[in-house]
């Protein structure tokens, strides 16, 4: 298992386009991989399911972690944070 954290910087969080843009980047590894808001004490939720990531409530500045496990988990992981840190292309 590997986790690592980040903070969600695009103006409309993981809603709508952005989230799409995830999930597709998410459902390119094998890994299962969750999401969780951390400044709560939230569920994790599935990353790569579009309707767990549009309730899971994830906007502008809330603090995530990004969990996975399996063959590819430590390059799922650092790729979904990097392309939270990037902004989602907003």
């Amino acid at each position: 298992m590997y986790k690592k954290e980040a903070t969600v910087i695009n103006p409309s969080g993981l809603h709508a386009r952005p989230a799409s843009d995830f999930v597709k980047e998410a459902k390119k590894y094998d890994s299962s991989i969750t999401i969780r808001r951390i400044d709560d004490s939230a569920e994790s939720v599935n990353a790569k399911s579009i309707m767990r990531l549009l309730t899971a409530g994830i906007s502008q500045g809330v603090r995530i972690e990004l969990c996975a496990e399996g063959a590819d988990e430590v390059e799922a992981v650092d790729a979904l944070v990097a392309l939270i840190e990037s902004g989602l292309g907003e």
